[in-house]
């Protein structure tokens, strides 16, 4: 009887198959090379937020009989939010190994370990476009599934008013410091004793060349794309990657995807922006519950799990990947949406 090389090996068990995806590399759109939002496990698929005077913060989830996390006084409202579930299912074909295995060879091993990885790194692909989708959606403080319907729109959930900046980029008077000032101020009377380094946005390229191409503006740009130039011994610096202006790095951001109907998704609508404070310490995480596996019951969640298991008639390996990630947002007064057009009121 010949085994199946993918039940007998220890190399294709569960504990093997999530190490080796987690360990892939990474796909991350621009929100993710930022590392806006840290990860974070937890053991349940529920999390509970505290909210106490405008500030979210995160409770833990404790053993059984443990003591409980010390309430604080003061304006406090406790809401809870369901993780995510996000699974995908694949498949490999016997035709793609076929002829590849000898008794005892390793060489033939690892080519049997290359077409589970082409299939992990397909899949960490997929996932990874999505996590940054989900990332973004926190970042602007509504997050959206695939189908672009709201998971969560974090303003509403704890009674925020939307702080929106218009900054008629249209209209050639227009004071684009002042409306940056605006920006800063908003987010530092936000802030409420968290710290930060800076504000950046990411904004859609409509936004962005209205912005450089503003009379007040436009000559900024031009030194800071030669400055930028330079900077690279002339190599050619894409200053579209970070153009300081009234205190606000600014930064185009195109990232889009398409969803399983084919449509194409932009993450920043066109005309908008979305600002935000860098360097801070309790404003971001992504969080991740645990698989929904026996194996990872009551264990701290992890970025990706995989799992395969053998068709009972052998004619197929059912491939099993999930992720059950929530990026959120705890202080959504902070984020401020741009909109280069003018006040409507």
């Amino acid at each position: 009887m010949i085994l199946n090389p993918f039940e007998t090996n220890d190399a294709f068990n569960m504990v093997s198959l999530t190490q080796a995806i987690n360990i892939l590399p990474n796909q991350y759109g621009r929100v993710g090379q930022l590392g806006i939002f840290p990860d974070k496990g937890v053991r349940s698929r529920t999390i509970i937020v505290e909210e106490l005077n405008g500030v979210l913060n995160l409770l833990p989830t404790l053993p059984v009989g443990a003591p409980g996390t010390q309430n604080k006084l003061g304006k406090r409202k406790v809401r809870s939010f369901t993780i995510p579930h996000i699974p995908l299912d694949d498949v490999i074909l016997p035709s793609e190994y076929e002829g590849i295995r000898a008794f005892g060879s390793e060489t033939d091993v690892k080519a049997l370990a290359q077409v589970m990885n082409d299939h992990l790194q397909a899949a960490r692909n997929k996932f990874d476009i999505t996590i940054e989708h989900l990332r973004m959606g926190a970042l602007k403080g509504i997050i959206l599934d695939a189908d672009a319907s709201t998971l969560y729109n974090l303003f509403t959930e704890f009674d925020i008013t939307q702080k929106v900046v218009y900054f008629d980029l249209g209209t050639d008077g227009t004071d684009v410091v002042a409306q940056c000032r605006a920006v800063i101020r908003h987010i530092e009377d936000n802030l409420k004793g968290e710290i930060y380094s800076g504000v950046r946005c990411l904004c859609s390229r409509e936004f962005f060349d209205a912005l450089i191409s503003h009379p007040k503006v436009e000559q900024f740009y031009i030194n800071w794309s030669n400055a930028s130039i330079l900077a690279v011994n002339g190599t050619g610096g894409d200053p579209r990657k970070g153009f300081k202006f009234g205190g606000i790095t600014f930064e185009e951001y195109s990232g889009s995807a398409t969803d399983k109907d084919g449509n194409t998704r932009r993450f920043i609508a066109e005309g908008e922006a979305h600002f935000y404070p860098e360097g801070t310490s309790q404003v971001f995480n992504t969080i991740y519950a645990p698989g929904d596996f026996i194996e990872t019951v009551n264990t701290i969640g992890i970025p990706l799990y995989s799992k395969q298991v053998a068709d009972p008639m052998g004619r197929r390996i059912d491939l099993h990947i999930q992720s059950n990630p929530l990026p959120i947002c705890y202080r959504p007064a902070l984020l401020v949406k741009g909109d280069a057009g003018a006040d409507p009121n």
